[in-house]
């Protein structure tokens, strides 16, 4: 290290916590702990091998060591997820000026209830599994999408940050499947209200606002948007219905947007690649956009083309 730096430090040391003060809304100095992002991840990699065991984590279980197993992995979960969850707790009653309940407790509590939810979320994923298999042609066995589909990787993070959305855990929910988003570039609030049989093929550039329902039996491709109208109003807008229905047997392809509180997608309706939908559609209908026309140019002789590339397909 220069001397010269060496001279900079205090001074450097001063315009960071002058930086520190002015923006005091995004530091967490004196506010207690936050949870811990890795931590957090740690836990949804511990639990996708609660759900998928043999694949994931440690292998050639056998059914007589499978509960010790087991037994092992949920005490580590449950440390782990209690001592985030009182993190947020305690976080959330600071920010908000709130009274320190006996976020120890509460905190313990929501873990046990949450872990006596995993045997469902299975049972939904099993279905989600399926449905995957069911719809793509090119999944050869069910390996396959447990091992490799990122849509259900998303799914899975969504269905365990949902559970814990609705036991108002702060900050972690979001985190989870914030963390699912980066890996898959799929964006699934963990609010949003989605049924069994999900299948997301593809799945890239999707999103999934906070307040959508999806019924069952829905199929979604790569870059759909169940969005809001506007968010202009931005925090006015929050606890109000932002984000469309779309009821069972719905499938939604791909680069479709559908947007609004009041917009409900029918049972059994199809709709189309690009579409821009705000208003409801009744049960049954097929959506599509008129194909456009195309022109293409440079076909009338051979030899302008070897001479460059010559004109584009537009």
């Amino acid at each position: 290290m220069s001397k010269d730096f060496q001279d900079q430090i205090a001074e450097l040391v001063s315009s960071y916590v002058t930086c520190y003060k002015k923006h005091s809304e995004t530091i967490n100095l004196d506010k207690g702990s936050l949870p811990r992002r890795d931590t957090i991840i740690e836990i949804i990699n511990m639990l996708r091998e609660i759900l998928f065991p043999e694949y994931f984590g440690r292998q050639r279980l056998v059914t007589s060591t499978i509960e010790y197993h087991i037994g092992d992995l949920l005490v580590n979960i449950h440390e782990k997820l209690h001592q985030q969850i009182a993190l947020a707790l305690k976080h959330q009653a600071f920010r908000k000026q709130e009274p320190l309940l006996d976020h120890q407790n509460r905190a313990e509590g929501i873990s046990c209830t949450f872990l006596s939810k995993i045997p469902e979320i299975r049972d939904a994923l099993a279905c989600d599994v399926q449905a995957a298999f069911d719809g793509d042609p090119a999944a050869e066995s069910k390996d396959d999408i447990i091992f490799s589909y990122p849509g259900l990787f998303a799914i899975m993070v969504y269905r365990l940050a949902h559970e814990l959305y609705l036991m108002s855990v702060p900050l972690i929910p979001r985190i989870m499947t914030e963390y699912a988003h980066s890996r898959t570039g799929i964006d699934i609030n963990p609010g949003a209200t989605i049924g069994k049989n999900f299948f997301i093929d593809h799945g890239t550039g999707v999103v999934i606002g906070e307040t959508t329902v999806i019924g069952n039996n829905v199929t979604l491709y790569q870059g759909v948007t169940l969005g809001a109208l506007s968010t202009r109003e931005g925090q006015l807008l929050r606890g109000t219905r932002r984000h469309p229905t779309i009821e069972d047997d719905v499938t939604v392809y791909s680069g479709a947007s559908i947007l609004g509180g009041e917009t409900v997608i029918g049972k059994g309706v199809v709709i189309g690649s690009n579409v821009f939908i705000t208003k409801s559609v009744s049960s049954g209908t097929r959506v599509i956009i008129k194909n456009q026309e195309l022109m293409y140019k440079g076909q009338e002789t051979q030899d302008t083309e070897q001479e460059g590339f010559g004109d584009w397909v537009i």
